[in-house]
């Protein structure tokens, strides 16, 4: 990735971080929004200084749609241009039943799940076709084809992420590729939330026998935001070790 520029929006924790990293260690230049810039600058400092790189702390709420423009704006301003776009940041806040769940909650986990990515996709894809092309990778769930009902809200906007995939493949081809990891249960910072004992009942319900690790998202990554993903686009990947 020498010489590339990748944005990643959740990018100072968790998946992004772990994202974040990799490009940075093959030798991308990396713009990293999150809503807390403390994150985002912690983080830039230590790409700076482990692996020469440049990195951008930008402060960003997906959610947002002039959020979402500056985000853009900054980083071609900064770089000129961006090669690799992850639509990352994602929430699944919990909630006591469905008829509780209110309508703040809903569009709220619509719009950081599905409406940022769309923002963020149209603007730089557009940019990206009009350019030199490049790769713009959605990190979906295991929840868009298998919602838990504590998630219904947040299958919802994955599925519409995966919806948005293959639209975006096809708005933006054949200079630019959009495609999606669809991951199954990681043990990120949202672990902190599971019940007691559930990492391991989810172990049992995989075949590899055990939840996902952020680091191992960075191989998928790796593939799609290279030319070796070069003749896949609008593709969703499961990455979930083999859910029953």
């Amino acid at each position: 990735m020498n010489g590339k520029v990748a944005v990643v929006t959740g990018g100072s924790r968790g998946l992004g971080k772990a994202m974040v990293r990799a490009f940075a260690q093959a030798g991308a230049d990396v713009v990293i929004a999150s809503r807390k810039v403390e994150a985002c600058e912690e983080l830039a400092e230590e790409i700076r200084e482990e692996y020469g790189r440049r990195a951008l702390p930008v402060a960003c709420n997906v959610s947002d749609w002039s959020q979402c423009d500056a985000l853009v704006e900054t980083a071609y301003a900064e770089f000129g241009k961006v090669d690799v776009l992850v639509n990352n940041a994602g929430l699944s806040p919990l909630y006591p039943s469905l008829d509780q769940v209110s309508e703040a909650l809903f569009d709220k986990v619509i719009g950081v799940n599905l409406k940022g990515p769309f923002r963020l996709s149209s603007l730089i894809g557009s940019r990206m076709a009009a350019g030199d092309g490049g790769s713009i990778i959605n990190i979906s769930s295991i929840a868009a084809i298998r919602p838990d009902t504590n998630a219904v809200p947040y299958g919802a906007a994955k599925a519409g992420l995966n919806a948005l995939t293959e639209g975006v493949a096809h708005a933006f081809g054949p200079k630019v590729r959009c495609n999606a990891i669809q991951c199954g249960p990681f043990a990120t910072d949202i672990a902190a939330a599971w019940p007691e004992n559930a990492r391991e009942f989810l172990g049992r319900q995989l075949a590899l026998g055990r939840v996902g690790e952020a680091e191992d998202i960075v191989g998928a990554a790796m593939y799609f935001a290279t030319d070796a993903s070069a003749y896949c686009t609008g593709t969703i990947l499961r990455l979930d070790g083999g859910w029953r």
